[in-house]
């Protein structure tokens, strides 16, 4: 919806109020057929719900909870929400589709100037016209413009529709709300869809949600890209978007409009992650590598890229997006293509890693022993396919109670120093899963890794421990220890499950990891 063209928009705009013009001079002229239905459908809908108990009383409560008071504040607190989360311009279209729904229906009620139906439940009396249906309409406004938003920012086809219908149930509970309180004909209710419908569309066509470009709205940079020379390679895990088409039509499009060479593709496969992809972008001549998928994916390109001075663009497209998340890279995939076409570049550090039973190799963000490795580990895929990361959480309450393990820690070849803990996280940024700063003090390119112990003795343990951990108080115990340092060995007593960036790699007795600093040039927003 939001893809298409302007004029197609503005023209559905234009049919329904020009349907909303039609209704308007049938309720003026009384037309019969459409009194009749009225009349009729609202007595007999009144008659019903007056003897049905608390129901008018559940109804009316319904009629507050949505009339123009809360609508106004559900709009605002959209659009405030919208715009701390970076959206600004989605944002605005929602309070202006709103507001411009809401001045409208005030205008019209006093000018239609339409008597309200004859059967009140409970008995009292509005002042204002009954066409078209206030309730209605600002109903019809927010949930046509939430629905924008939700095609716009949410990536899962199920949740998208989840959503749609839910908002749409909405609607039509507080239609039947109006005609069972006999606060409203069926026509006044159509109205309201019409014109809620109709400022949705205009707003979609005269003001686009779509964040602008930053190349429009920032000054250029100094780039170190000759201008003849702009080849743009792509690394896309294909089982990360819904459409490979359309986001190659995207992507492609955005190049071309920001100076890039048409892109080059390479699919990852299950046998090739994505190494071999971005070797061949190297080899190629790339001048950038936009890479999308999940941390797995965006991992394994990094680390070929790794001192190649080519810089990597970052779609995120999996759950965790840990890596974009602490780069302030945005999820929402146009906005995120923007950043890789048009960020600048910084050199992040990367980590390499050993252990028993794995081949060398890379994190970019974390490594984990214990716990949260077990979470990986226990994590459903098919669950995690409908409803993201979710599943992680379910995992989590499986694994709450993970055993404690005797684990020993050297940091940059001191002596080890023996502890319990049902997990060991060691990172190369702050923020992990759901944004918890289990390590506030870690930055991805000050050539050094932080460590942390957590070791919650009982299950109710985790709540203080959580705690600690959200208002992140630097007082370490035997619950929560904290090191940092260029190169970390954990050593397990037992065969420990182990994860790096989120994927599990078996388990094992050993990791042992050293930041590489400064390896990895990545773009992120100016």
């Amino acid at each position: 919806m939001i893809d298409r063209p302007r004029a197609i928009i503005l023209s559905w705009s234009a049919l329904c109020f020009g349907l909303f013009v039609l209704l308007t001079v049938l309720v003026t002229t009384a037309w019969g057929p459409l009194v009749d239905l009225d009349h009729d459908t609202t007595r007999s809908a009144a008659e019903w719900t007056r003897d049905r108990g608390a129901l008018p009383d559940v109804l009316h409560l319904l009629e507050l909870a949505t009339g123009t008071i809360a609508s106004t504040i559900v709009t605002v607190a959209t659009g405030v929400l919208l715009w701390v989360k970076g959206h600004h311009r989605a944002g605005l279209y929602v309070v202006g589709v709103v507001a411009a729904t809401m001045a409208s229906v005030h205008l019209l009620k006093w000018v239609v100037d339409r008597d309200r139906p004859q059967w009140w439940v409970p008995e009292e009396q509005l002042t204002n016209g009954s066409f078209p249906s206030g309730h209605a309409s600002y109903a019809a406004a927010i949930g046509g413009a939430l629905i924008v938003i939700v095609v716009m920012l949410v990536r899962r086809r199920g949740l998208r529709h989840l959503a749609t219908w839910l908002l749409v149930a909405a609607f039509l509970v507080i239609c039947a709300d109006r005609i069972m309180l006999g606060r409203h004909f069926p026509s006044d209710l159509l109205g309201g869809l019409l014109i809620g419908v109709g400022f949705v569309l205009l707003g979609l066509g005269l003001y686009s949600p779509l964040p602008r470009s930053t190349a429009l709205t920032t000054a250029p940079l100094v780039t170190s890209v000759p201008g003849s020379t702009r080849d743009l390679h792509v690394v896309l895990n294909p089982i990360k978007v819904e459409d490979v088409g359309q986001f190659r039509s995207i992507v492609s499009a955005m190049a071309q409009e920001d100076g890039w060479n048409e892109p080059v593709w390479h699919y990852t496969t299950v046998e090739d992650p994505g190494t071999g992809m971005a070797a061949a972008a190297a080899v190629g001549g790339a001048d950038l590598v936009i890479v999308c998928g999940g941390d797995g994916t965006v991992r394994e390109v990094c680390a070929e890229l790794a001192g190649t001075g080519v810089p990597v663009g970052i779609i995120p497209a999996g759950t965790g997006n840990l890596l974009a998340r602490n780069l302030d890279i945005p999820l929402y995939i146009r906005s995120a293509i923007d950043v890789a076409l048009n960020g600048q570049d910084r050199a992040i550090d990367m980590v390499e890693v050993s252990g028993d039973g794995i081949d060398d190799a890379h994190f970019m963000v974390m490594a984990g022993m214990g716990f949260d490795a077990a979470i990986m580990e226990g994590v459903n895929e098919d669950i995690k396919k409908k409803v993201g990361w979710l599943a992680y959480v379910l995992s989590a309450l499986k694994s709450l109670m993970f055993p404690a393990v005797r684990v020993e820690v050297s940091v940059d070849d001191g002596p080890y120093s023996k502890h319990r803990a049902r997990t060991v996280l060691v990172g190369n940024v702050g923020f992990l899963q759901a944004g918890m700063p289990l390590l506030p003090d870690a930055k991805i390119d000050d050539g050094v890794l932080d460590v942390v112990l957590l070791h919650p003795k009982r299950f109710l343990s985790w709540i203080p421990l959580a705690i600690r951990v959200l208002t992140k108080r630097s007082k370490t115990d035997e619950t929560i220890e904290r090191f940092t340092g260029r190169k970390v060995v954990v050593r397990a007593a037992t065969d420990t499950p182990r994860q790096l960036d989120g994927d599990s790699i078996g388990s094992g007795r050993e990791l042992a990891m050293e930041c590489v600093h400064g390896r990895l040039l990545v773009r992120v927003p100016r």
